[in-house]
């Protein structure tokens, strides 16, 4: 930061607060470290006396040897034969870390890394003259080169580069982990994720990484850590996805006349979702803004002023807890359609999952904890249906929908259900979420529709493995929602479960500003409760409703859930390059 355009005294208050022993010890992990950290940087100085640069801009091959990635080399080469290879002589330039690096005599394997994919160079002294030679065995592990020289295959088949001249990028000071997989590091690895990504760790936490094969005695392979079972996802794999995956959903969007959009991400009002949000300052207005927790609301002003079909994708916060499907900072997608409700969304939706799904995998199966699921095949029930269908099975109280009705047949059902919890094996947790429920019930005449939400999410939400869509929400927990003609305590709203957990939250949005109005009423005397989540009047908001908005269902989509799912990561950390962490303690590696 220092390095920045910042105010001078700024820079050096940061630098006063830390004697210069504690700031080496936020780089160095152990005194070997420092020690190894020296003898490279000595090595570097060696390296600068053979001709090469330190730090050279750039890696500039003669025109006779093109210069190409390694993917590029892998998909043009790997079918060729040793014969062909000799025949043609394919001259080519390469550049890459180095990931394995050995030395016999005067000749030596190394093993090069470049977006994810690796390939062997064979360095001969008489070779590449004395000089580069020198310069070979002066690198270390975690290295950049650049090399020219044509490819061929070894005893043993390998594909490799026979170099002909190196050339110098950058010195790797720090050392690569030795083992860099499993459990004990698994928040290293996020701490670190450049080193997780080019030491190609494996993205499943508890896969034991196997060991690469030591190459047997005489061979002329390097050795080369592959890591765990050829059907693990790498993290890089994992990342290469997500982007996959934001690439098909803008082309889904696009391709059915959607125009993609930028909304405030400070906002004076927070808005669009029930959470706690980020509050922030801005000095020249001297006011309070808000990190968004939705942009829901400002596209809905879009609609209002006659853009049928936008969408976004960026990000939300949310001042939450962290967990493994929950960061304080995610991607969401979020769609407006003018003229649409939600049962439209609803064909959408698996339209939306099944399109991104085969560009990004190819097929319609993922596995996620263990389970295959079929993204092809969905369900459909609405809330009441999903309890009465798994409460016997949570509870051993059997429900009706006479027991969903109203308030008072929900709150005998749920005393049902606290006396079977006393019979039973105790579960702490659980009875204190069924007597949450019954207080909620007692005390507020609007608890019907939040105590049938939570019963949801006690005795529902785990067995959403295969897609299911959930419609038919209470009208309490659904602020912006439309109202169902006939039964005006649900509304027209749907949320969409994948392996066990919500990705995505519909609903035909309220259009009527006077209803709005009322509904953000409510929502402020339950701030003044104390519910921190809800609502905040939006005065600029109901006035654009009063201009008209049209019958619309909107949708958002978690990003970081969705790429979960078809990953088969276990956590939203193993989706997200640099998640939030708690921050390191001092001494602590």
């Amino acid at each position: 930061m220092c390095g920045m355009k910042l105010p001078a005294r700024r820079c050096s208050e940061v630098d006063s607060n830390q004697t210069a022993s504690e700031r080496e010890k936020r780089v160095f992990e152990s005194e070997f470290e420092r020690n190894l950290y020296a003898l490279r940087q000595e090595k570097l100085k060696q390296i600068e006396a053979l001709g090469q640069s330190a730090y050279p801009n750039t890696f500039a091959p003669p025109a006779d040897h093109p210069l190409r990635t390694i993917p590029e080399i892998r998909a043009g080469y790997d079918a060729k034969s040793g014969e062909e290879l000799e025949a043609a002589r394919v001259p080519v330039a390469v550049a890459g870390r180095i990931m394995a690096i050995r030395q016999q005599g005067k000749a030596g394997f190394a093993t090069l890394q470049q977006e994810g994919q690796r390939l062997q160079i064979y360095v001969r002294k008489d070779a590449v003259g004395d000089a580069a030679f020198e310069l070979y065995k002066l690198l270390d592990l975690g290295d950049h080169i650049g090399v020219t020289g044509y490819l061929f295959r070894t005893r043993t088949n390998e594909l490799t580069i026979h170099v002909e001249t190196i050339t110098f990028l950058a010195k790797a000071l720090l050392a690569l982990p030795e083992k860099y997989h499993g459990l004990a590091d698994v928040e290293l690895r996020y701490r670190q994720r450049y080193v997780d990504l080019f030491m190609n760790g494996v993205l499943n936490e508890s896969a034991a990484a196997g060991a690469a094969p030591a190459p047997a005695e005489g061979s002329d392979e390097a050795p080369q850590a592959e890591g765990a079972a050829a059907d693990e996802i790498r993290v890089r794999e994992v990342f290469v996805k997500r982007a996959a995956v934001l690439r098909a959903m803008r082309r889904f969007f696009d391709e059915r006349g959607y125009i993609e959009v930028e909304t405030p991400m400070m906002q004076p009002i927070a808005g669009g979702a029930m959470a706690r949000p980020f509050v922030t300052h801005h000095n020249a207005l001297d006011i309070d803004l808000f990190l968004r927790i939705a942009p829901e609301l400002y596209l809905k002003r879009l609609v209002v002023g006659g853009f049928d079909r936008v969408y976004e994708i960026n990000r939300n916060f949310r001042n939450e807890g962290i967990s493994t499907q929950h960061n304080p900072e995610f991607t969401m997608l979020e769609f407006y359609q003018a003229y649409a409700n939600y049962h439209d969304l609803m064909n959408l939706t698996e339209e939306l999952i099944q399109f991104v799904a085969m560009e990004v995998n190819g097929k319609l199966e993922t596995h996620f904890n263990g389970t295959k699921i079929e993204l092809g095949k969905w369900e459909r029930l609405t809330m009441r249906e999903a309890i009465i269908k798994w409460c016997e099975e949570k509870f051993g109280i059997p429900a009706t929908s006479a027991d969903l009705r109203s308030r008072a047949s929900l709150k005998v059902l749920i005393d049902r259900i606290g006396e079977r919890l006393q019979i039973a094996p105790p579960d702490v947790w659980l009875q204190g979420m069924i007597r949450g429920i019954q207080r909620d019930l007692e005390g507020s005449e609007n608890a019907y529709g939040k105590s049938t939400a939570t019963l949801f999410e006690l005795v529902a939400e785990e067995h959403l493995i295969q897609p299911t869509i959930i419609y038919e929400f209470p009208l309490a927990v659904s602020p912006l929602s439309k109202q169902k003609p006939d039964e005006p305590e649900w509304v027209e709203r749907f949320e969409f479960y994948i392996g066990g957990f919500e990705l995505g939250n519909a609903f035909s949005e309220l259009n009527d500003p006077e209803e709005q109005r009322r509904r953000f009423e409510g929502q402020l005397a339950e701030r003044e409760r104390g519910d921190e989540e809800a609502h905040q009047m939006d005065q600029d908001y109901v006035r654009a409703l009063g201009y008209g908005l049209p019958p619309t269902g909107g949708e958002g989509i978690g990003i970081d859930r969705l790429t979960m799912i078809l990953t088969g990561a276990r956590s939203i950390r193993d989706v997200i390059l640099f998640p939030l962490l708690k921050p390191q303690k001092t001494g602590e590696q």
